[in-house]
This record gives structure tokens, sequence and C-alpha cells, in this order.
């Protein structure tokens, strides 16, 4: 069952052909949503959470285990990057940077939720959805 979060969240990247997610972590929920409403996703993680203990990535969301900071370094950051969204939910402080680096240089566009108390790190503006939840849109093609 999705939450409001989620919903909202799905609702906004649904208009999008093709979308990576940063850091899928354990929580595929959003990435897998997004498959089911036509949208081809790739999620990434330093973490292989193919074999990870209690965490299914869906078949229908492409897994690459890739460190966003290395891919930020990379002249380009790899064919898993290439998406016309490049996005993080409860993204660190620390991958902001490397995160839009990574979307400039594929010209995606960037958006993220950080863990709530954390504060963006780089230029962005905000979209309150529902959950209570903002959205920070760091990189927005016109």
């Amino acid at each position: 069952m999705r939450t409001a979060r989620e919903a909202a969240l799905v609702s906004r990247f649904s208009a999008y052909g093709a979308a990576v997610e940063i850091g899928i972590g354990r929580r595929p929920t959003v990435a897998a949503a997004l498959a089911d409403a036509g949208v081809t996703v790739t999620a990434t993680d330093v973490v292989d959470r193919r074999e990870s203990d209690g965490v299914e990535i869906p078949s229908s969301v492409s897994f690459v285990c890739d460190d966003v900071v290395a891919a930020s370094e990379r002249a380009d950051p790899g064919a898993a990057y290439h998406a016309d969204l490049v996005y993080g939910l409860n993204l660190p402080p620390e991958l902001h940077r490397p995160t839009l680096r990574v979307a400039r240089a594929v010209d995606a566009d960037f958006l993220f939720t950080t863990l709530g108390y954390d504060a963006p790190t780089v230029p962005c503006a905000s979209e309150s959805i529902a959950g209570g939840e903002t959205l920070y849109v760091a990189r927005e093609r016109s």
C-alpha cells in the first residue's frame, strides 16, 4: 500500500519517460510504482540490493550497483544515469552535489527529498507535496 507521500512522488515523477533513483536503499516502492506507471526506472545503490536480505527490487526496475560520487567524477557518469529524471528519496546531504553533477552531465532534471532535518546543500526550489513532505528541485530543464 502506498502512502500519500509515495503517491504524490509517483504522480510528480510519472511525467518522465525514464528515471534513475539514487540510493534506493530498502524502499523500492516509488521506483516500482513508477515502473508500473510506464516509466523506465533504474535504481542505483552502493550496496547490491539484489543480494541484500529482506529487500527485493522488482523485476520491472533495473538495478545497477554504483556509487553516485564516483559516477559524478567520471566524464560520462555511465549508461545507467542517462534518463530524463535523476531523483533521490531521503538523500543525505553528502550526495546532493555529486547527484547534481551527474544530472547536469546527462542533462536530466534532479529532484530529491531529505530526511527532513537536513537542509539542501545545493541551490534549489521547493515544493510541498502530500504527506508533509518537501520535494526539492535542484535542476529542471526548461
